[in-house]
């Protein structure tokens, strides 16, 4: 990942406002002593930000099972996101990062190279956030179509508060 920094392991994770698959106006600070997962994808509706949303929809009941709150972030605005997950039947909220803020914060915005050319965007990274409100795992190369499997098995390894 050339060019950019994710937030290491430790650190505090930056707190954001985002709505909730509903609507609702959030904040991840009243996810206080509760896991929670912030996966960063480029675009709605592109492959394999389908790919990796629909796999965290697939498995939301075992996620909800386990206590883990997933919060989808991308530089979409708030009707891109309402479009995306009304065509996949997606049950998490989606952040609508459009000044970047956020995506900045957690070090996942920088210089990407496709199809031959080189751009700033956002690059497809995901933190899980233990209950103390730190950065339990960084999964900086994530393969989209197993990325929710691989988050359920390191959520069951975090501690409870």
């Amino acid at each position: 990942m050339a060019g950019v920094s994710p937030l290491p392991l430790g650190a505090v994770a930056p707190t954001f406002a985002y709505r909730d698959a509903d609507g609702t106006a959030r904040h991840t600070r009243e996810l206080s002593g509760r896991p929670y997962l912030v996966y960063f994808y480029p675009r709605d509706d592109t492959p394999g930000c389908t790919a990796e949303a629909c796999g965290f929809r697939d498995a939301f009941a075992e996620f909800t099972a386990a206590g883990l709150t997933v919060i989808g972030v991308s530089g979409d605005d708030e009707a891109s996101h309402a479009k995306f997950r009304r065509k996949h039947a997606l049950p998490f909220p989606l952040a609508a990062d459009i000044d970047l803020a956020t995506a900045k914060a957690y070090g996942v915005w920088g210089p990407k190279k496709f199809m031959g050319r080189t751009f700033d965007g956002i690059h497809r990274t995901s933190f899980l956030v233990d209950p103390t409100g730190r950065i339990a795992k960084v999964y900086a190369r994530v393969k989209p179509e197993t990325h929710a499997a691989e988050v359920l098995a390191d959520a069951a390894t975090l501690p409870s508060l």
